[in-house]
Parts: structure tokens; sequence; C-alpha cells
């Protein structure tokens, strides 16, 4: 029983990630995070694993997301500068707005796959990523 409850308690491990956002153009609106789990929710927006969002501070700014289980994660981000709280785009699809994914940039015809942003998480991570604002 007590062996079952250990193994139990280590692989619950919750984490923290700690994303550094630089190359914010300004401090108008916010900065948002979402975290995703795998390909088939990825940059969809009502299948996000956790947000978060934070003033925008010119240059960086800093976001934290809590309570994260062992697991592998790609994040996008995107400066909210009108802070409507969603992604504008053009009629194409296109964003109006920065946006920046954890490990990987937008490719020519659309955002990259879950695969190329993934990384993994076993531990409290911190993870830069740069808005092309």
């Amino acid at each position: 029983m007590i062996i079952a409850m250990l193994t139990f308690g280590a692989s619950a491990a919750q984490h923290t990630l700690r994303l550094t956002i630089t190359g914010v153009g300004s401090s108008e609106g916010r900065i948002s995070a979402a975290l995703y789990t795998d390909q088939k929710t990825f940059l969809k927006f009502d299948a996000v694993f956790k947000a978060v969002s934070e003033k925008a501070e010119k240059g960086v700014t800093n976001l934290v997301v809590k309570d994260i289980p062992d697991g592998d994660y790609a994040v996008a981000v995107f400066h909210d500068k009108n802070e409507n709280g969603k992604l504008d785009t053009n009629m194409l699809g296109i964003p109006k707005e920065p946006v920046a994914f954890s490990n990987a940039k937008m490719k020519m015809f659309g955002p990259p796959k879950f695969d190329d942003c993934a990384f993994s998480i076993t531990k409290d991570t911190q993870v830069s990523i740069t808005l092309n604002d």
C-alpha cells in the first residue's frame, strides 16, 4: 500500500513553466500564451490545456504556468495589442498581431506543427520565445 502511494505521488508531480517572451514591441495590450499537449488540439482555441496572460512589457514579458504534469508540450504566444482576448487575423486567416511558438517559427504557408514546437517537461522549466513584433 505504501509503495503504491509513493509511486502515485511520483507520477503526479506538478511543475512550473516560466516563459520569457522577448521582442515585445510595446507595452500596449497583453502577452498571452497557450500550452498544448498534442497535434490534435494544437492551436485550437477551445482545446488549450492551460493559458496565461500578462500586461505587455516592452522588450521582455515574463509569464508563469503552474501545475503542469510530466509530458510533452508546445506553446503558442501572441501580443494581444488591442486586448480583445483573441488573435486578430485578416480575411485569409493570417495573424495581424505578433505571434510566436516554442522551438519553431511561422512557416510560409501557415503555422508550425505541434512536433516542431514540442518540448518535454519533467521538472520546473524555463523557455524563451521571441516575438517578431
